[in-house]
């Protein structure tokens, strides 16, 4: 519209106000969390899968799903945490976000990470949902990171290990095709 004009009335209701905006940024990144769009789900990439393969590391790659989940976890916990906690400590870069070993090391442990990679994932949901926090201002205790920044780090973060995730239970031969 060039100035001095008089917007018509489906042009004044194009224009969102920055409420708006960002309640519309927020479901956004709540559908990328939740694996949305081109994106498969969490559950959907770890249920099923026997126990003996979970320590598995197929030849010529360096991790198994065991220590993909895991790393998932530890990472998506330190993001949340640091998002939440001005006292949080981040693991030391690269060992404490990854297990000691390609296993489980019992057999509670796997179903154990799922559902603390679930309960975080649902509390940075909240986080990120919650109509006081501001998701674009700096996090006080960061160095120039946003909420917004953070959770899009999650969602791309989780969404390329569980492709990897995908991709070894092929390899394994534990992978079922849908529709």
């Amino acid at each position: 519209m060039k100035s001095g004009q008089t917007a018509t009335r489906s042009q004044k209701e194009s224009v969102l106000t920055s409420k708006e905006i960002l309640a519309e940024i927020v479901s956004h990144v709540l559908y990328l969390l939740r694996g949305g769009g081109a994106h498969i789900g969490f559950e959907d990439v770890v249920k099923g899968l026997p126990p003996e393969n979970r320590g598995t590391r197929p030849q010529g790659l360096p991790f198994s799903l065991w220590m993909l989940l895991e790393h998932m976890r530890i990472s998506q916990w330190d993001i949340l945490e640091f998002c939440r906690n001005p006292k949080h400590v981040s693991p030391v870069w690269p060992d404490g976000y990854w297990p000691k070993g390609p296993a489980p090391p019992d057999g509670g442990a796997w179903n154990k990470s799922i559902h603390d990679f679930n309960a975080d994932l649902k509390a940075l949901e909240d986080l990120v949902a919650d109509p006081s926090t501001d998701m674009l201002s700096p996090i006080p205790h960061g160095e120039g990171q946003t909420l917004l920044r953070e959770a899009l780090l999650a969602a791309d973060h989780n969404s390329y290990h569980m492709g990897q995730i995908v991709l070894l239970r092929r390899l394994l031969g534990e992978w079922k095709e849908t529709g």
